[in-house]
């Protein structure tokens, strides 16, 4: 197994459990956690695929686009947790669940 083959299947399985953490959970801190590590899998791809077997040096797109997406990804986690936070201190909740009598429309 090479390196690059190894970082692929790492990449793959971060993207996996973010997915999985993005649709089961229910808690938006978690879900922006899960989202998070599919950012860090994707990263860690284009990290993987830099190299090239033939060339002993990377490439220096996937590199720099690697450091703009972690840029970007801080970014929309800070954007995220100020939303987080602005609707607890509002609902006083954390997640995505509607409470049974609020939910009917009646």
């Amino acid at each position: 197994m090479t390196v690059h083959l190894l970082f692929s299947l790492v990449a793959v399985a971060l993207f996996a459990v973010g997915l999985y953490g993005s649709v089961a959970l229910v808690h938006l801190v978690r879900k922006i956690i899960s989202v998070n590590l599919m950012g860090g899998g994707v990263l860690l791809f284009f990290i993987a695929t830099a190299w090239r077997d033939a060339d002993p040096h990377p490439d220096p797109v996937p590199h720099a686009m690697v450091l703009t997406g972690i840029v970007i990804a801080v970014a929309t986690t800070a954007f995220a947790l100020a939303l987080v936070r602005r609707l607890h201190r509002q609902t006083g909740r954390v997640d995505l669940h509607v409470p049974e009598e609020e939910g009917e429309a009646g």
